[in-house]
């Protein structure tokens, strides 16, 4: 199935001065999965935003995403109640049939950098199409942290 709508104009060939001569135009239209002779659906861009955050954390080796600034508002505001850390390290741009992704990666040490990030695009690439009907254009990603196992113990203080 097409997901991009497309318009054509067809125009009726007669030749001119001949009775019958009407040179009209009409718009062809083709249907999509957010477009329809019924109606349009419209897919909020936290819709999107969740759905490749989601997408971004099943890839194994990814251990986070966003910054270290970010991940530390996040965890704030998720104590105070107002935070949603599925949206976090992720930025989407959604038009009426195509969404591009910027994904925020923290990768696990001693994962493949360009595997982790070619699966997270993938991955994002196929669950934003399949569950929403939008055709990804771009996925891009970042990676600007390591994780290394221990860096979530809390260090002990020197002196009790």
């Amino acid at each position: 199935m097409e997901v991009a709508m497309a318009e054509a104009s067809v125009s009726s060939e007669r030749k001119p001065g001949t009775q019958g001569d009407t040179s009209r135009s009409e718009v062809v239209r083709q249907e999509g999965p957010l477009q329809t002779e019924r109606g349009q659906t419209t897919i909020a861009d936290a819709v999107v935003t969740k759905v490749a955050s989601m997408a971004a954390r099943e890839v194994r080796g990814v251990h986070d995403l966003g910054g270290g600034v970010s991940r530390a508002i996040g965890t704030v505001t998720q104590r105070v109640g107002v935070g949603d850390e599925r949206t976090q390290g992720v930025s989407v741009e959604v038009g009426e049939r195509e969404a591009a992704v910027d994904v925020t990666l923290v990768i696990e040490y001693g994962e493949s950098i360009p595997r982790v990030s070619q699966a997270v695009r993938d991955n994002v690439i196929k669950r934003i199409e399949g569950i929403t009907g939008l055709s990804v254009t771009e996925v891009n990603v970042t990676v600007n942290d390591l994780y290394f196992p221990g860096d979530d113990v809390p260090e002990q203080p020197r002196v009790q």
